[in-house]
Formats: C-alpha cells, structure tokens, sequence
C-alpha cells in the first residue's frame, strides 16, 4: 500500500492530499530520509511525522490489503514517541 493512503487509512492525517503534500514537503521521515507518497509501506517501517505543533513517531504493525469497515485504524500502528514543540520555542 502507497504510504499517502496508508495515512489516511490510518488515520494519521484527515484526507489523502494532506498525506500527499506532507510527503512532497519532507515532513514524513523514515531512518532521517524523507519518503515519496508512492513509498510501499511494510510491517516494522519506524516513522517520524513532523506535524504542525508536534512530532510523532510511530512503528508499522500492520499494513491492510483492502480497507473494510471493521478495519480498526489504532491496529495498524503503534506510537513509539511523542513530542509536543511550545510555539514559544519557536522564537
């Protein structure tokens, strides 16, 4: 599965075009890299999600060969670390 779908399915960002666009900006890491939207995601990916006010890394348990509704979006995933920046720091 394409990473920028398997965000959505996941529900690690809202719509596919805003997986897409953080992917074409470098705000989605993996092993420090920055990764395409047509990445194929597989078990055991570790990756880092720059997020607006905050950063969230996460380990791939599971990746769905077709998406159903008692696919349970929390299964897919498990979140390693997260790190809220204050926008304080920002200046």
């Amino acid at each position: 599965m394409r990473l920028d779908r398997f965000m959505k399915v996941a529900r690690l960002s809202r719509r596919r075009s805003e997986a897409h666009e953080a992917l074409e900006h470098g705000r989605i890491l993996r092993d420090g890299r920055p990764l395409k939207p047509g990445y194929r995601v597989k078990p055991g990916d570790v990756l880092e999600i720059h997020y607006a006010a905050r950063r969230l890394t996460v380990r791939v348990l599971e990746v769905p060969l077709r998406v159903t509704p008692g696919l349970r979006p929390a299964s897919l995933y498990a979140v390693l670390d997260e790190r809220r920046d204050d926008p304080v720091d920002w200046i």
